[in-house]
């Protein structure tokens, strides 16, 4: 069953042929990934959260859905594991304070050692690098993007780690431990992330794919494009049949597992907030 899984992973990314581990075929695997899968809370906002047991999230891709960072980053580590890579799960956290040192447990960091260089491999950050960058000090860019890595510096008590800074993404600051992690470690924090009413995700509806020229967003009813040098062009969505039409087009998510009353409830939801926010005079 786990090999008909990978194998309908793989279909999933296009990848017929993965190859043995080498640096190219791990940049090829994450281009595929971010193109492919979308980042999504949809099953968050119906109140019925998938859990986060990798083999399960593998499935869930395989069959054209897609998750948040425990579910792609836990299942595309799977993944890469069955392929031979070598990869290691790490605790970490996203932050809007560019100057935070904390690390949650809020984000499931990815690295992967191979070819004689390890990289920081993302698939769950929605905006996240477009390939993986080098596991050292430095700036990168990518398309227009910009990125930098630097050493964190831990907080009494805790470990020490690595920490990405960018102004391109829709958080400036991810950190992560160096040490290395289980699933288990992140069980408490996704039920919360999952299941509060003081949850972002639980708030508000987000999707986001990733490809080479920038990055699709949709928040409630608002689809977003974000492309460097063209800045970031925004439109409504009108209708619920737009609505789907968007997750299964731009976003690449398969809807079959939405029943009739999944979809009235969903848009029912998302455009309740939507008409919230615009009452909040952030419209």
């Amino acid at each position: 069953m786990i090999t008909d899984t990978f194998d309908g992973y793989l279909r999933r990314l296009g990848v017929i042929d993965p190859g043995a581990p080498s640096a190219e075929g791990l940049f090829a695997l994450q281009r595929a990934h971010l193109e492919r899968v979308s980042y999504d809370n949809i099953d968050i906002q119906l109140g019925r959260p998938p859990g986060i047991d990798p083999v399960a999230a593998a499935r869930r891709i395989a069959a054209g859905l897609g998750g948040y960072c425990y579910h792609l980053n836990g299942a595309f580590a799977l993944l890469l594991d069955a392929l031979g890579y070598d990869m290691s799960l790490h605790v970490g956290g996203v932050y809007r304070d560019a100057g935070s040192r904390e690390v949650s447990g809020g984000h499931l960091a990815l690295t992967v050692r191979v070819d004689g260089e390890a990289y920081w491999v993302d698939t769950g950050l929605g905006d996240s690098p477009y390939e993986p960058l080098p596991l050292r000090e430095g700036t990168y860019e990518q398309g227009g993007f910009h990125y930098r890595m630097r050493r964190l510096e831990p907080l009494e008590g805790e470990g020490p780690g690595w920490s990405l800074l960018s102004s391109d993404m829709h958080v400036p600051r991810m950190n992560f431990r160096d040490a290395p992690a289980r699933t288990s470690d992140f069980q408490a924090m996704h039920t919360w992330l999952s299941t509060s009413a003081d949850s972002p995700f639980v708030r508000t509806l987000a999707l986001f794919r990733r490809d080479a020229r920038g990055t699709d967003v949709l928040r409630g009813r608002v689809l977003s494009r974000v492309e460097p040098g063209k800045g970031t062009t925004e439109r409504e969505l009108a209708t619920p049949e737009e609505f789907y039409e968007t997750l299964a087009t731009v976003f690449r998510r398969h809807n079959d597992d939405l029943t009739a009353e999944d979809r009235t409830a969903l848009w029912e939801r998302v455009n309740g907030a939507h008409a919230a926010w615009l009452a909040s005079g952030k419209g």
